[in-house]
């Protein structure tokens, strides 16, 4: 004779007996099966009702397009107050261009984000006396994004706030004239926040001024960074929850 969790069961005892200790021991192995299945159902509504996934040890991927505007100002003050151009009337000068950006991030705290930015743009100037002007920059970034969980939304909203730092690689040519490549660092400030509709899924949108110079051809330096707002959707890889499963034996 043995117990089991509490319940005996008997060998080598009486017919009646030994029939009664088997209907036992059955029941005592069905209450065992039924705890058992009910413990991580139980656990996991425990989780889910902890409210929005945490962020240590979380990664992110979003992908985000927008408008980039830079007004360049000073490049089309210094072309048209050139002696040979002052009698020029202005073009329309610069409008901005499409932007594509995509974003790898990670968090190693709460509070905190490294992420990896590849972007590009694309903007077409015009000035009076020359054809029009088409520039090119694409890049990458590091940013360093301090955030901030908030129970707001479906399942939470996240504002953050950060530096970028990384490398523009620009190409400026004219219509059916000679491309001018320049390589320049690029610094810069992101505002924004994901606001998440599921535990992995949210929409995320961004304001960034970065800083960043190309080089035109009978125009010189311009300004290759300035205003940018995007918009996209985030993918969160969340952390895994913790659910010891030696507990529930």
């Amino acid at each position: 004779m043995y117990w089991h969790g509490g319940c005996v069961l008997g060998e080598g005892l009486p017919t009646n007996v030994a029939s009664k200790g088997h209907m036992r021991s059955r029941n005592c192995l069905l209450i065992l099966f039924l705890s058992l299945m009910a413990s991580p159902a139980s656990a996991e509504d425990e989780y889910e009702d902890e409210g929005p996934p945490p962020l240590e040890n979380s990664g992110r991927i979003s992908l985000q397009t927008g408008w980039r505007y830079t007004p360049n100002t000073r490049l089309f003050d210094d072309y048209y107050a050139q002696p040979r151009n002052s009698g020029l009337t202005r073009a329309g000068g610069a409008i901005g261009g499409p932007l594509l950006t995509t974003t790898f991030a990670y968090s190693p705290r709460e509070w905190l984000e490294l992420g990896v930015d590849l972007f590009f743009t694309y903007e077409r100037m015009r000035v009076t006396g020359l054809p029009g002007l088409n520039a090119v920059t694409f890049g990458a970034m590091l940013g360093l994004r301090f955030q901030k969980e908030l129970e707001l939304g479906p399942q939470g909203f996240i504002p953050f706030v950060g530096p970028l730092l990384g490398t523009t690689f620009t190409s400026a040519l004219f219509d059916e004239g000679p491309s001018v490549e320049t390589f320049a660092p690029t610094l810069g400030l992101t505002a924004g926040g994901t606001l998440r509709l599921s535990p992995e899924w949210g929409v995320t949108f961004e304001y960034r001024l970065t800083y960043a110079r190309g080089n035109a051809e009978k125009l010189g330096p311009y300004d290759s960074g300035g205003h940018w707002l995007v918009v996209g959707m985030a993918y969160t890889f969340p952390t895994p929850p913790d659910r010891p499963l030696s507990r529930n034996f």
